[in-house]
């Protein structure tokens, strides 16, 4: 939520007094969505019986939905690899999200009624360093995963090699092209993790600046009205923007793994 008072989110996370920079208010968020995620799943799996029920059937109603919707854009062979990533990615993606909207983020901290508050708590990827981790440690497992589909010298003659070989005079053009379009393929992808990262942290810190906005509307002991009208609208940009974050990155895979037969079932 946003800071009272009328103060704004400041754009960059803050470090928490006391600790000499090592932490920052964006952190702890997203220790504590780590966290949520390990213990349900340390509850929902602690005692598995063949009929689930509670939280064991849930958790297992989340992973079957999950898998089902990433099988559809990787295949069966890929989402056997990769699942254990990008159902992660999106469940921690999800939480920290919507754990910006529990009421103290951003409302509680330090010199909250002076000209420089510093919150305790602020939505992990209302930081830039968070979203922007998140795009690097994606792009890395698709540059690993993408090599050991491909292998080295397929993994260069999908993004410079000519699907089509042609002879003569017109095979020197096609492979002077396809060098080109190779070369604009390298900027793409050294780019995606910059997009991903903007887009992620971009929708979150709008999203909480426009809240902290609306509270400024009216007095204070009035101030958690205004954005109750919002807070179904920002639960479903938390959750839709997991969802982008996590099938962009999938798709990304899936293309390069792409060689253009039919054993594996194809992307929506």
């Amino acid at each position: 939520m946003a800071a009272e008072g009328g103060h704004q989110m400041p754009l960059f996370a803050e470090p928490i007094p006391g600790f000499n920079g090592m932490f920052t208010n964006s952190m702890i968020m997203t220790w504590i969505a780590a966290a949520i995620l390990i213990v349900f799943a340390k509850i929902a799996t602690k005692e598995i019986v063949m009929v689930p029920q509670g939280l064991q059937n849930f958790a297992e109603w989340v992973v079957e939905s999950l898998y089902d919707f990433l099988e559809g854009i990787l295949g069966t062979h890929l989402v056997k690899k990769t699942f254990w990533f990008f159902a992660t990615l999106f469940l921690f993606i999800l939480v920290t999200n919507w754990l910006g909207l529990f009421p103290g983020v951003g409302t509680v901290g330090w010199g909250m009624h002076t000209s420089h508050p510093v919150t305790l708590l602020r939505g992990g990827n209302a930081d830039i360093n968070n979203t922007g981790a998140l795009a690097i440690t994606s792009s890395l497992f698709w540059l690993v995963w993408a090599i050991q589909e491909n292998g080295f010298k397929g993994f260069l003659a999908h993004i410079f090699a000519p699907q089509e070989r042609e002879k003569g005079a017109m095979g020197y053009i096609m492979v002077a092209i396809f060098i080109v379009v190779g070369l604009l393929e390298v900027i793409s992808i050294a780019i995606r993790p910059l997009a991903l990262s903007f887009r992620l942290f971009g929708n979150i810190y709008g999203g909480e600046q426009a809240l902290e906005t609306l509270m400024t509307l009216v007095p204070k002991w009035l101030a958690f009205a205004p954005p109750l009208a919002f807070y179904f609208m920002e639960l479903l940009v938390g959750l839709i923007q997991a969802l982008v974050f996590t099938l962009l990155t999938s798709v990304f895979l899936k293309l390069i793994c792409d060689h253009g037969d039919h054993d594996h079932e194809e992307a929506h």
